[in-house]
């Protein structure tokens, strides 16, 4: 009897798919197509901000020492319209917020404390600087403001344009071809007969690679022929994906195909079968440059699988900040069994308690199911069980994955 390979452990599977992906090409991104990107090079400010020294506050820029005596209002300065002449004693500067203070002045006072009569004002004592933003309040030129790695977000983009950046350098977008198999598979809408099943895998994986910033490039349901099979990923390496994602025909029976086909164009097999659950038949390859990971049919299996190592790797290629999943403390809602050799991603729900506590239940046993989608849309995070964990109480810490 051949003897049995051990299941890879998660951490080793991860660190392989990881330290096998190196990161793609820059290129220049416009401001308003960057969201979502991922930084190429670090982002400095190109200018100060604020360049001068600017107003607070509507009111009355004066120098602190002539505070109290009516003073002669000797102009005016907004935003875009800056009063030219430096401020002497005995003068003010009617001024607005945004607009740059006078030379010469010290302090800007309120509107609303101010006694105006004709051409002199009034104002209330405050000490010197109040109201006024000094230059490079905010940021000034050569900060470093986005290290490279960094996402970008609608905060940072709005950052960058401030410090005067048109582009950015991003790394360019994985290119995702999405492979299901499957003699049974149907497309949503088509119909058919009672044992066909609906195809879901292309949508989740699909849905989620796109949130981490992939381009898909080729989406496609195949039959279970190898010939079928070793077509559909040689036109994809030869359409310049960067990643092969197969969903189906990933475990080991007379039906799955996808090993055989990876090894008849000569691909190199990084791991085969993790000790995982949902997801003990994950496949990961190498063709070249292109990445092929191999999902399980199961549609939870396949999400969960995606989630955890199809997102992590497609972050890597971008030179992402943090490519691996960053698990969370939280504590059980209720008891928990006994788990087996094999790590256990548990769909699960979650509460806040009075102290402010993430608190987690899942699903019963019989829902975790790989095949049970409704549980899947339930959920909104994964319990990570380690392997062999021990039964577990009620109020026990436990690390989540929240999902997205």
């Amino acid at each position: 009897m051949k003897p049995t390979t051990p299941l890879l452990p998660v951490e080793e599977a991860l660190r392989k798919l990881l330290d096998g992906a190196a990161h793609l090409a820059a290129e220049q991104v416009p401001l308003d197509h960057a969201i979502g990107r991922v930084l190429a090079a670090d982002v400095k400010a190109l200018r100060s901000q604020p360049p001068f020294d600017v107003s607070a506050m509507d009111g009355y820029a004066a120098r602190a020492g002539d505070l109290g005596a009516a003073l002669r209002v000797a102009g005016e300065s907004a935003a875009g319209h800056v009063y030219a002449n430096e401020l002497k004693s005995g003068e003010a500067v009617r001024i607005f917020t945004g607009a740059v203070v006078p030379q010469g002045a010290d302090v800007v006072v309120e509107q609303e404390v101010a006694q105006r009569d004709g051409n002199s004002v009034t104002l209330k004592a405050h000490p010197a600087g109040k109201n006024i933003r000094p230059a490079g309040h905010d940021f000034r030129e050569g900060d470093l403001l986005l290290p490279k790695g960094h996402r970008l977000t609608a905060r940072s983009l709005g950052l960058a344009a401030a410090a005067d950046h048109a582009n950015l350098a991003c790394a360019k977008r994985p290119r995702v071809a999405l492979l299901a198999t499957g003699d049974e598979l149907a497309m949503p809408g088509a119909g058919g007969a009672p044992d066909r099943v609906v195809v879901s895998n292309p949508y989740t994986v699909r849905a989620l690679a796109e949130s981490e910033g992939a381009s898909i490039v080729e989406s496609d349901v195949l039959n279970d022929r190898i010939e079928v099979i070793v077509d559909a990923i040689s036109r994809a390496r030869a359409n310049g994906a960067d990643v092969i994602v197969t969903m189906g025909g990933a475990s080991v029976g007379d039906h799955d195909l996808i090993r055989p086909a990876l090894e008849k164009i000569g691909a190199e097999i990084s791991f085969h079968r993790i000790a995982f659950r949902p997801g003990k038949p994950t496949l990961s390859a190498k063709a070249g440059k292109t990445h092929i990971l191999g999902l399980p049919g199961n549609p939870v299996s396949a999400f969960v699988c995606a989630f955890v190592f199809l997102a992590p790797l497609l972050r890597k290629l971008q030179g992402h900040e943090q490519p691996q999943p960053k698990s969370m403390p939280a504590v059980l809602g209720v008891d928990l069994w006994a788990n087996d050799e094999r790590a256990d991603y548990l769909r699960a729900t979650s509460t806040w308690d009075e102290q402010g506590r993430r608190v987690v239940t899942p699903f019963l046993k019989k829902e975790q199911d790989s095949s049970l989608t409704a549980t899947l849309a339930k959920a909104d995070c994964l319990l990570m069980r380690p392997a062999n964990a021990p039964a577990a109480k009620a109020g026990e810490r436990c690390e989540i994955l929240p999902l997205y």
